[in-house]
């Protein structure tokens, strides 16, 4: 398929991109580089844009011939969407405003959508499924599921058939080390604890000790980088027009800060220095998924179980590249 993939230079999208070329598919990828690198997808293959550009997007769909989008871009941080979350309904919604509007001119039926366990907020259990209510905590969670019901609606209105793919703790790298994780600043845990095993930081802190879990500390479920970007492959060939289906993406297991801190003392044979602070406001004990939805219907199934060998992945990478993309690495 001839496919425009937004976002496509960030983490999750960079190795989607990889995964599609792979397959064979006709991949262009559309990125403002605001977040995304320029190193992580091929340069033949790079589009520089925004979403705020409708008529660029039409321009591209057109050109390109593209039958159908997988949608990557959004700002992405929970703290900087509560601070400033004029620019996530700028970016995330009115951006994706432009892009259904753009692919429903252009002809284009097919989307596949990057959402977020955020969706869901404090979850009313778990392991979470796809029917349970879906209250969003923050502006960046409410931007994404304010974009799902966007997509169910042009799906009815106009037929295009879509799939909202519900992210849990995206972890890992490339297995060749090549590409990964690099953010500016960098929030997510497994990077910060290898920061600390690299000397790049001298702790690592663990937010509330007092947790209803079986240590004391939060439990997430971590899933593999590649393991989303096969998901995104096995929807996109699963869409239908005019229907719109949303999936869980995780594991089904859950591992806590401690554990996870752990397994990368493990992994790295390094020293990791902890510091125990009060827990945050408004983090979930526990948030789990129940991925049984995407494992029926999208007949995919995590290939990572073992949380110690996608922290090898994010290891090889976080050393390789010690400074992230192309900033001095040794």
């Amino acid at each position: 398929m001839r496919l425009l993939i937004t976002g496509g230079a960030g983490y999750i999208g960079s190795h989607a991109t990889r995964l599609f070329l792979a397959e064979g598919h006709d991949v262009w990828v559309f990125d403002n580089l605001s977040r995304g690198h320029l190193a992580a997808v091929p340069d033949s293959r790079l589009i520089v844009g925004d979403l705020a550009d409708r008529v660029s997007l039409e321009s591209v769909l057109r050109k390109r011939k593209i039958e159908a989008v997988v949608h990557f871009a959004a700002l992405t941080y929970v703290g900087e969407s509560v601070q400033n979350p004029g620019r996530y309904y700028e970016n995330n919604v009115a951006g994706t405003a432009n892009l259904l509007e753009a692919i429903r001119n252009c002809s284009v039926n097919r989307l596949v959508f990057s959402s977020t366990a955020a969706v869901y907020g404090n979850p009313e259990r778990v392991p979470i499924q796809e029917s349970d209510s879906k209250q969003p905590i923050n502006p960046y969670g409410r931007t994404k599921y304010f974009i799902e019901q966007m997509l169910a609606d042009y799906a009815s209105a106009y037929g295009i058939g879509y799939a909202a793919l519900r992210y849990f703790n995206a972890a890992g790298a490339s297995p060749e080390g090549d590409i990964g994780e690099d953010h500016e600043p960098e929030t997510h845990l497994i990077p910060l604890v290898l920061q600390v095993a690299l000397g790049q930081r001298p702790l690592i802190d663990v937010f509330g000790t007092d947790y209803p879990t079986p240590d004391g500390t939060c439990v997430r479920d971590y899933i593999h980088v590649n393991d989303l970007a096969r998901a995104h492959l096995r929807a996109l060939e699963c869409i239908r027009p005019g229907e719109g289906r949303a999936f869980n993406l995780g594991t089904g297991r859950g591992y806590s800060v401690k554990e996870v801190v752990a397994a990368c003392h493990e992994v790295t044979g390094r020293g990791i220095a902890v510091k125990e602070v009060p827990a945050r406001a408004g983090d979930p004990a526990e948030l789990i998924a129940s991925p049984q939805l995407a494992l029926q219907q999208l007949e995919w199934r995590p290939r990572y179980t073992d949380l110690r060998e996608t922290i090898e992945t994010a290891w090889k990478w976080h050393r390789q590249h010690p400074n992230g993309y192309g900033r001095n690495n040794q």
